[in-house]
């Protein structure tokens, strides 16, 4: 393979990805990207890992198709682990945890994705319905990855 893309424009190409694309609170989806790429990061992840991290819900979300994945000059390490953290639709959740699991890298990742996620100032602003749900979700997927 040539050379990678820069953890630069990989943010980019994410920004670019998901723009127009908000959070549940209604924040720019690209905070969400950047806080776990950031997480990832003092987590002690790599370049892979972070190149990842920006790209976690890409696929998933459908802003950049698996195709363009696989093709894009990424080292091969960040494509697993972008593959491995895309749950797919009606994939049950122990199924999608051993998938993480089971690709070096992908766990931090998905720590670091999790952490933002279940962060109580994201969740404040929610309605409590909403936002119970999303704390059992995200603690029963944190259960099912040992963290």
């Amino acid at each position: 393979m040539g050379p990678v893309l820069g953890l630069d424009e990989v943010a980019s190409i994410a920004a670019r990805a998901h723009l127009g694309q908000v959070d549940k609170a209604g924040r720019p989806y690209v905070e969400h990207l950047a806080a776990v790429a950031s997480g990832v990061r003092e987590r002690g992840g790599s370049d892979a890992q972070v190149a990842a991290a920006w790209l976690h819900d890409a696929v998933e979300d459908d802003a950049l198709s698996e195709e363009w994945l696989l093709a894009a000059a990424l080292p091969p390490e960040t494509k697993a682990i972008v593959l491995a953290v895309t749950k797919r639709p009606d994939e049950d959740p122990a199924d999608y945890a051993a998938r993480i699991l089971g690709t070096p890298g992908a766990l931090l990742v998905k720590e670091a994705d999790l952490a933002h996620n279940a962060d109580p100032a994201r969740l404040a602003v929610l309605d409590a319905v909403t936002r119970e749900r999303l704390e059992r979700k995200y603690a029963r997927m944190r259960a099912l990855l040992g963290l």
